[in-house]
């Protein structure tokens, strides 16, 4: 990923990342980076914007990344880097790595075949395969169930079943996306975040995604959202557990007869 990004700068120009040969079509990938500190929010990406160049036979897909450091003097952070140049950088370095995993998946899913394909996003298609598998489905269904209702509680009175059953999956997507793009970045920066934080932090989100309480008390939307997290963790864990490599038994040794 950082070899990728070795030659973009963090002031919010376009700069060309990538390009790869099509069916006589050239698809190329465009990033701007930029650090500047607004609100709470570590990071924020703009997925990639599609502009067509017919006379050059020419795709390039745009994508900004805004990175907020504003976690700067965090205590844990202060305790780990003394030095603030060091903290700016750990955290900007673990914020892009974060959205650019967001990216990644993003144009995994629009490139062509076998062009998107990067290891991060085949990884990700594992985890949405697993989660929407069969064995996982009163897992899933819990979970959906809790944003369907999130979702009618924020709706206006003019949304129909169709764009409320389109939210849900779209928020669907997005916490398994945030699950997978979190606890990656964890690993890498050795910061790890479990499934209940991961949880407790983007259901809150995907609450406030779906609409807020705008059919319904406060109260109620807020008791709804305790539920969806409680779904969430249970889905992860579930998720890690279809994961996990099968352990081979090791042969059974029975002890020899002594021939004496």
């Amino acid at each position: 990923m950082y070899r990728l990004l070795q030659d973009v700068r963090f002031d919010g120009k376009y700069y060309r990342v990538k390009c790869v040969k099509s069916t006589g079509w050239i698809c190329c990938w465009d990033l701007a980076v930029r650090v500047e500190f607004f609100g709470k929010i570590q990071g924020v990406t703009i997925y990639p914007k599609r502009k067509v160049l017919k006379a050059e036979k020419r795709i390039v897909y745009k994508s900004l990344i805004l990175v907020n450091p504003y976690e700067l003097w965090e205590e844990e952070l202060v305790s780990k880097f003394w030095n603030i140049q060091a903290r700016l950088e750990y955290l900007i370095a673990r914020i892009l790595f974060h959205e650019c995993i967001h990216v990644m998946i993003a144009l995994g899913k629009i490139l062509p075949a076998g062009f998107g394909e990067t290891d991060i996003f085949l990884e990700f298609r594992k985890v949405l395969e697993t989660a929407n598998s069969e064995k996982l489905s009163p897992e899933r269904w819990e979970v959906q169930f809790r944003l369907w209702n999130l979702a009618v509680f924020g709706s206006s009175d003019e949304a129909d079943e169709e764009e409320l059953l389109r939210r849900v999956l779209e928020i669907y997507e997005f916490l398994l996306n945030e699950k997978y793009s979190t606890q990656k970045t964890g690993k890498a920066f050795g910061c790890p975040m479990g499934n209940n934080r991961v949880a407790g932090k983007y259901s809150w989100i995907a609450a406030v995604k779906a609409g807020g309480s705008r059919q319904v008390e406060k109260n109620v939307w807020e008791t709804e959202s305790r539920r969806l997290r409680r779904a969430l963790i249970m889905l992860f864990d579930a998720i890690d557990r279809e994961s996990r490599p099968e352990r081979k038994k090791l042969p059974e040794i029975k002890p020899q007869k002594n021939k004496d």
